[in-house]
């Protein structure tokens, strides 16, 4: 026997009846999308190198420690497989002028990579949701991509997930603040860890994002961003904050949140749950007014967020909201394969009556015995068994037999008034 292949540490399949919580949440997203008017974009999930390396940063640890990148074996063009898909879809936008009649707004949906330590909540190919909103300036809009999120945990029924936001103002803003963190740094080099004393002159901000509790006080002593915005940031900012209270959505301010990409100014997000451990961030973003620039498209305004997949299944799993897994309709049972052309003929006009109809099957192709064929139906959750018998189909018709409600009670139909009963199977919720 040849050696069992397995999936890729940290690259995990997705099977049934769990697929169904996926493409359920995926339903639910889209029809939010499509309140708000937004349309769905897919890119490559294989983008030149370079792309990333632009817009997310140099030293950002995307960058330095998680990428998978590899050299195309027939043209050696550095290739990755991405690790988000913000800069693809504004590579896509600016290939294919998408902004020439104006902003778009887009939303995506697909697994994205990088190579970090798996655990809960955190893989190594993993999923994301994301908005994105090109061509828009103003406060207004990063309120819209927020209340857009803020509407998805309403439609879920999510609860206590709390709203954190920040403001990272404009380029020479962050650099009078990297300045002053880089001296603040300096005055106490001691206290820094392996990865804030390589951050130190290369990328301060990132520093404050540290998770090492050691370095709490340095952190919390530093010079804060909000203290060096000029008088456009501070009033995009607090428009911001007044629509949200507008619209009656909680939030505080954070101001050590800086988001782990170089390509963000203005506002930043997160919308955070203490149900899922230390991976409790499902959901976050900002303004990236420069990324579009940076990716060799004309200057052009642009905010958007990303959703984790797997980390929002886990929060509706705890909360207890994901819906019971789809069951068919009915289940049919065959004694013999005399009845199959008859009974097959029989299902295909339920299947294009809207039924879910399974048929009964076997690894050696033989039917089986009524009461395996039973077990089996009632294993499926089907509400119905049609049983396709030779005394039912001499009479023209197909037994159905009530497998939970009513459990035991039977009827006979005509096959050839089908297309009349058919809704009568319909399952209820």
């Amino acid at each position: 026997m040849a050696q069992k292949i397995t999936a890729i540490k940290g690259m995990n399949d997705i099977l049934p009846p769990h697929s169904a919580h996926w493409e359920w949440l995926e339903g639910q997203v889209r029809e939010v999308m499509s309140r708000f008017a937004y349309r769905n974009i897919r890119t490559p999930i294989v983008e030149p190198t370079g792309l990333f390396v632009r817009s997310l940063g140099e030293v950002t640890d995307v960058v330095e420690k998680e990428m998978y990148s590899f050299e195309d074996r027939l043209n050696g063009e550095a290739l990755t497989l991405r690790p988000e898909n913000t800069a693809g879809v504004v590579r896509a936008v600016v290939e294919h002028n998408l902004l020439y009649e104006g902003g778009k707004r887009l939303y995506y949906m697909g697994p994205m990579f990088r190579h970090e330590r798996p655990q809960r909540g955190r893989y190594r190919q993993f999923h994301q949701i994301g908005a994105e909103a090109l061509g828009f300036s103003g406060a207004h809009v990063d309120a819209e991509l927020i209340l857009l999120a803020h509407s998805l945990w309403q439609a879920l029924g999510v609860r206590d997930v709390r709203l954190e936001i920040n403001s990272l103002g404009q380029p020479e803003e962050r650099k009078a603040h990297r300045e002053a963190l880089i001296r603040h740094f300096e005055a106490h080099q001691e206290l820094l860890d392996e990865d804030g004393q390589r951050r130190l002159y290369s990328n301060p901000l990132r520093i404050l994002d540290t998770k090492n509790p050691a370095m709490k006080d340095v952190v919390e002593s530093a010079p804060r961003l909000l203290d060096f915005l000029g008088e456009a940031s501070l009033q995009a900012f607090e428009t911001l904050q007044q629509i949200l209270r507008a619209h009656d959505v909680a939030y505080t301010i954070n101001p050590r949140l800086v988001r782990g990409l170089d390509y963000y100014n203005l506002t930043v997000f997160e919308f955070i749950t203490d149900s899922l451990g230390a991976q409790g961030t499902i959901c976050a973003g900002g303004r990236y007014d420069g990324l579009i620039e940076q990716v060799g498209g004309k200057p052009a305004p642009g905010v958007g967020w990303a959703m984790g997949v797997e980390r929002v299944l886990e929060l509706l799993k705890e909360q207890d909201l994901l819906p019971a897994a789809p069951v068919p309709d009915a289940y049919a049972v065959i004694p013999d394969m005399q009845s199959l052309p008859v009974a097959m003929q029989a299902l295909q006009q339920l299947r294009q009556a809207g039924l879910a109809v399974q048929m009964h099957a076997t690894p050696t192709g033989e039917m089986g015995s009524f009461k395996s064929q039973f077990k089996k139906a009632d294993a499926s959750g089907a509400r119905f068994a049609l049983v396709f018998g030779a005394d039912e189909l001499a009479e023209g018709c197909v037994t159905i037999k009530q497998l939970r409600d009513g459990a035991g009670e039977q009827s006979k139909k005509p096959l050839a008034e089908l297309a009349q009963w058919a809704n009568s199977l319909q399952s209820q919720d």
